[in-house]
């Protein structure tokens, strides 16, 4: 039986959470990110989520070893007999040379690294585009939902205003910061001969389409 191994690369604003809901679906694999799973170790007191608190409770970051560790103990689960979909990890390139450890060790491998590729621009123009109603905080988006008269929620009536995240420079900050830490994961899995390069400024369906082409058939 194919194993679907996958990872999914793209910024904040590719459509990533729409896409990994459509192939966790149709693979029937578990879609696995690091909150998620830090959650759950937290929750069943595993050793590692306990050593996670040990950091969290002293208010510092988790390290990569930690971080890691809960990665493998969720990876050996059953559910995951099929394959995976992690997203939101690996952030970085140490992350990405542990993950193969650890993988490697439970004899597995990225089988597929999916990287949905949109220009910052259109990015900004995404992420900047969000409108929510003060009164009843019903979400609406400028391009892709927009209100029918321009600052009134289309439901109450109310204000409807742009959260301090929103804002273009804050978007360009998370743009620079994915820039920086995160997109260097691109060569490194091209380099592995797994990497696929995947337009985002096509539909949502002729995203999918070439998703599932670089997978292979589920």
């Amino acid at each position: 039986m194919a194993q679907f191994d996958l990872i999914l690369l793209g910024p904040p604003g590719a459509g990533k959470g729409t896409q990994a809901s459509r192939i966790v679906e149709d693979y029937s694999i578990p879609h696995i990110s690091t909150g998620d799973m830090l959650r759950a170790a937290l929750k069943n007191q595993t050793a590692m989520g306990l050593e996670a608190k040990r950091y969290m409770d002293a208010g510092e970051l988790v390290p990569d070893s930690v971080v890691i560790g809960i990665v493998k103990d969720r990876l050996q689960e059953s559910d995951t007999a099929a394959g995976f979909l992690l997203d939101g990890f690996p952030r970085t390139i140490p992350q990405a040379e542990a993950l193969d450890d650890s993988l490697a060790s439970i004899e597995r491998g990225v089988s597929k690294a999916l990287a949905i590729l949109v220009d910052e621009d259109e990015l900004v123009r995404r992420l900047t585009g969000r409108r929510i109603c003060r009164d009843c905080q019903v979400p609406f988006h400028m391009v892709f939902s927009p209100p029918a008269e321009e600052g009134v929620c289309d439901k109450c009536g109310g204000e409807l205003y742009q959260r301090d995240d929103d804002s273009e420079s804050t978007v360009r900050n998370r743009l620079a910061v994915y820039s920086q830490q995160t997109e260097p994961l691109i060569a490194y899995y091209d380099r592995q001969g797994v990497l696929a390069r995947i337009d985002g400024e096509q539909s949502p369906e002729q995203v999918y389409a070439h998703l599932k082409e670089a997978i292979g058939r589920p």
